[in-house]
């Protein structure tokens, strides 16, 4: 008799079957957890698509969109347009997000400069070492590589 024959069988023997030999025979485990962590996943690579789509977009402080952003505007219209909701400002939009450290960071996670305590420019994570942002008066948003040590990262919930 093959493995395969076998399963049933024992199964039958043993009355009742562990998460573990469902999934070992094909069926299926659900993880705590691991639907709204694919859901956040897919927020954030829609909304990293959307400021990439922005390329070129001037600087415009206080701006949120669609033609003209500052660098809070920029994350709070991608997240909107990819379904997540987000306060206006850098400082506030840190506020709301999980803080997780750089070794966990993933392309589409916002990425927050900071001086002491302090908040003051905010990007998305592309991958790399480089941001999608708007920033500062007479520049357009664009990807660059992130220039300093004093940043925080977030994931949006």
């Amino acid at each position: 008799m093959s493995a395969l024959n076998r399963v049933p069988s024992l199964m039958a023997r043993a009355g009742t079957a562990s998460a573990l030999t469902l999934a070992a025979i094909g069926g299926s485990v659900v993880v705590p957890g691991a639907a709204s962590e694919a859901a956040a996943a897919t927020y954030a690579t829609k909304a990293l698509k959307i400021a990439a789509s922005k390329k070129g977009s001037p600087y415009a402080w206080g701006a949120v969109g669609p033609r003209r952003f500052d660098c809070s505007g920029l994350t709070l219209y991608s997240f909107k347009k990819a379904g997540k909701k987000l306060p206006r400002t850098a400082a506030q939009q840190y506020n709301k997000t999980r803080h997780i450290s750089a070794k966990s960071r993933k392309a589409g996670d916002l990425v927050f400069f900071h001086s002491g305590r302090s908040v003051y420019h905010v990007g998305i994570y592309a991958g790399k070492g480089k941001i999608w942002h708007a920033p500062k008066t007479g520049d357009v948003v664009r990807l660059q590589k992130i220039w300093t040590g004093s940043v925080w990262y977030g994931r949006v919930k």
